[in-house]
Formats: structure tokens, sequence, C-alpha cells
């Protein structure tokens, strides 16, 4: 009845030792003394007898028949229609569990689609930062030689403030900070330095290459 809709409102489906010994006296005639001589053969053997001895903390095992609290069983009887009911929910259950587990993966799998697709967006938008950054510095140098600039550095702030208008900076700013890390690592024609400029110390590029080589590449 618990297994099956427990119609009873049963709290447990577990039956007492009272109960239990009571119900076996009545139907065999069984005295007491082998009742409680069957509960400790069951204490004390290996096999599944399909009968489980509970404490009155059902969690704990329980050790002598003293302790015996309740009597469980561990293969209950069920009608067919309750077998019905609980294969049904069972398989109802595992189903739900499989679509819930392949739409997780579906939903894993188009998130990282959807990360690769923006790194790759990323490291192209990256390195089309770092070709204009490399002409802004090469110009700047080409003009200090034409006496068109006062140094022949140019400050990192001023190349990005010309590169990127200011409503897109906070969104490229990984991109970027990512240039600027690929350019002190690969690029051996731009030289990073700290200049003083208007009393302030900044950082600055400098194009190391002459511009006859640079022409003559060209």
């Amino acid at each position: 009845n618990f297994e099956c809709g427990n119609p009873e409102n049963l709290k447990s489906k577990c039956i007492w030792v009272s109960e239990a010994q009571d119900h076996v006296l009545n139907v065999t005639g069984t005295s007491t003394r082998k009742f409680k001589a069957a509960l400790d053969w069951i204490l004390n053997s290996n096999k599944d007898l399909g009968i489980r001895l509970k404490g009155r903390d059902m969690s704990e095992p329980v050790s002598s028949v003293e302790e015996v609290f309740c009597l469980e069983s561990a293969h209950p009887q069920m009608g067919l229609g309750c077998r019905f009911r609980r294969a049904v929910v069972t398989a109802i259950m595992n189903l739900f569990l499989f679509f819930w587990s392949l739409i997780t993966l579906w939903g894993i799998l188009i998130y990282l689609r959807y990360r690769w697709r923006k790194m790759e967006e990323e490291e192209q938008a990256m390195y089309e930062m770092v070709k204009k950054i490399i002409a802004v510095v090469q110009d700047h140098y080409k003009e200090w030689e034409r006496n068109l600039e006062r140094y022949p550095y140019v400050g990192i702030f001023h190349v990005r403030d010309s590169l990127i208008p200011p409503q897109s900076r906070k969104k490229m700013k990984r991109v970027w900070e990512r240039a600027v890390d690929f350019l002190a690592s690969n690029e051996s024609r731009i030289q990073t330095e700290s200049h003083r400029v208007a009393g302030e110390d900044m950082l600055v590029w400098r194009w190391t290459q002459p511009s006859y080589l640079s022409d003559s590449e060209h």
C-alpha cells in the first residue's frame, strides 16, 4: 500500500515489530519465543531473505533483536496495476532525464561553438589592430624623418585614441590589450619605451627600422 498510492496514509513502509508479531501469532499460532528466534535468524543470516530489520533510527543498522523496532519488506508484493503505473512513471522519468541531458549537452555545444566563433573574431580583430598600429607608428617615424613631427616616438594612448573612437573603446578594450601584448612579444620593429612628455611619464612606441629598409621592402 505504501508503494502503490498509500491509500491508508501510512507514514512509513516499515511495520512495527509488535504488529508483525501479533499478525504472525494470529495466523500461525507461533509463540513469542519462536518469533524472536526467527528475528535472530534473519539478523544473523547473510542471505537476502526479503525482510529488513530496522531500529528506531532507520539509518543505523541493528545488532540485536532487542533493538528491532520495525520490519520492512525488501521485495514488496504489488498488484499488476501498481507495477504498471510504477513502470510508466519510471519510464517517463528516464525519458525526462534523457531529454534534459540531451538539451543540456546541446546547449553546452552551442555555447562552445559561440565562444570559439567569438575567439576567432577577436583573434582576427587583434591582427587587424596590430596592422593599424604598425602603420601609424611607421608613418609617424617617417614624418619625423621629414621634420614634420617633433619626436621620433608616439604615445601608446595617442595611437589608441587615433584608431578607436571613444564610443568603441570599452568594447575594443580586450582587442587593444591583446594587440599591445602581441607587439611587445612578436614585433621587433617597434620598441616600447618610457619618456617624459609634458611633465608626465608615459609609454611610447618607437619605430626602429630605418625608412630606406622599409621602402626597399615595399
